[in-house]
């Protein structure tokens, strides 16, 4: 683990490895590694690992320790790795301190397992898992997990909590927390976690958001980059070639099936030649016809981007 303070790291596409499983379905160490070598060599400014994309719900403690400690020998301190941390609040806390020893920099919170909690439970939630290791928070709202202005603000002063992911698009309510903890002379990193992130990235950078998770860069990171680049650079022509030609058919694309945001990303990997198998229960493979078209698509963005000279 880096002894940087985290925050000021977090800078630039932020990389979300799928997890590798073998055909008889058992963890691919030796393919996931390969996966997070290569997104850490193409650019990546942080590995998060076994969150959402790399299917959190479905490893057991031990494949996540040995995941989040692969994912750190992998980056060898050229960029923070953050580990997803999850269920209820003694899990969420076993969890997190697996991931202190594996050598993780930080934590992605994801929301509490099924419950729909109130405000003061999810604030405890999160000072509890804050107060149980040394690393930094970053809290996921999204589902059972949506905070008021006022919840943004109180984790704003926890200590250990450095940041909010939104997985939830509700650009109203995300105004009015940046703005609540703003009013208070208090910081938090703010990211945009929307599935395909990159088709809301001007909307959120509007309201100060300017940080996203990038599901393409786990299949396309030459795509993922080119378009960072041209979001952050204000190249609006190439923004709007990527959009129109390639994120918002990858959107509509992802909408015609459960659970592709993470079972079509982990099809594209391996159709760009790394082998990392296929979804575990209950997540399904997408269906042969949405394969060939998101085998179409990427083949689309690449032509754009030679197009825009990107």
């Amino acid at each position: 683990m880096t002894t940087a303070p985290l925050a000021g790291r977090l800078d630039g596409l932020l990389f979300f490895p799928v997890t590798a499983f073998g055909p008889d379905g058992s963890l691919d160490l030796d393919a996931f590694r390969a996966h997070v070598r290569a997104g850490v060599d193409a650019g990546a400014a942080a590995v998060f690992a076994c969150c959402g994309t790399g299917e959190f719900h479905a490893l057991t403690p031990e494949e996540f320790r040995v995941c989040v400690a692969a994912a750190v020998e992998e980056a060898a301190g050229r960029v923070p790795v953050v580990a997803g941390a999850g269920y209820g609040t003694a899990l969420a806390v076993q969890y997190a301190r697996l991931a202190e020893e594996a050598g993780a920099d930080g934590l992605l919170a994801m929301p509490p397992y099924l419950v729909v909690a109130d405000q003061a439970g999810l604030l405890r939630h999160y000072t509890e898992l804050a107060a149980a290791t040394s690393l930094d928070v970053i809290v996921y709202q999204r589902d059972n997990a949506i905070l008021t202005p006022e919840t943004a603000v109180a984790l704003a002063r926890t200590d250990g909590v450095i940041g909010l992911k939104d997985g939830l698009g509700d650009l109203d309510l995300m105004q009015r927390i940046v703005s609540a903890v703003r009013s208070e002379g208090l910081d938090l990193l703010y990211f945009n976690g929307l599935p395909t992130a990159e088709l809301t990235g001007a909307a959120y950078r509007g309201i100060g958001v300017t940080l996203y998770s990038s599901a393409v860069f786990c299949f396309a990171p030459d795509l993922a980059l080119a378009f960072h680049r041209a979001l952050t650079t204000g190249d609006d022509a190439t923004v709007d070639l990527l959009v129109d030609g390639f994120y918002r058919p990858l959107v509509e694309l992802r909408a015609q099936g459960r659970g592709y945001a993470v079972s079509l990303v982990k099809a594209a990997v391996r159709m760009e030649g790394l082998d990392v198998g296929g979804v575990r229960p209950p997540l399904s493979e997408p269906a042969p016809e949405h394969l060939a078209e998101l085998a179409r698509l990427i083949e689309h963005g690449r032509a754009l981007l030679k197009e825009a000279g990107a």
